[in-house]
């Protein structure tokens, strides 16, 4: 099972929905990976793939300054999971692996 590539996801937070998109990769033998959403662009850390589970960290600072901790289940091409800010209630996240063009020979 995979984390590499790009994922869309859908955070359905108390003050709406949020868009994101996160990529993996692995550098060096470490997934690794960045988060893009609300006009910004921020680092993951703590990225653990363990056993169909992937989890990371990830600080934000818009619409909110917060502390997210993301905790999800991969099956193929899509995630389901929550996302946790704090002593806020998780918010339910889902995503869909984006898929690459196929190419001609």
């Amino acid at each position: 099972m995979s984390a590499e590539g790009t994922w869309d996801l859908s955070i359905s937070t108390p003050i709406g929905t949020v868009e994101a998109v996160a990529e993996f990769r692995y550098e060096d033998g470490v997934l690794v990976g960045t988060a893009r959403g609300a006009g910004e662009e921020v680092p993951l850390s703590d990225v653990v793939l363990d056993d169909g589970r992937l989890t990371w960290k990830q600080a934000v600072t818009r619409p909110l300054r917060l502390n997210l901790a993301f905790a999800l289940a991969i099956d193929g091409d899509t995630l389901t999971g929550t996302s946790k800010a704090g002593r806020l209630p998780a918010s339910r996240v889902t995503g869909r692996r984006r898929t690459l063009p196929a190419t001609g020979c």
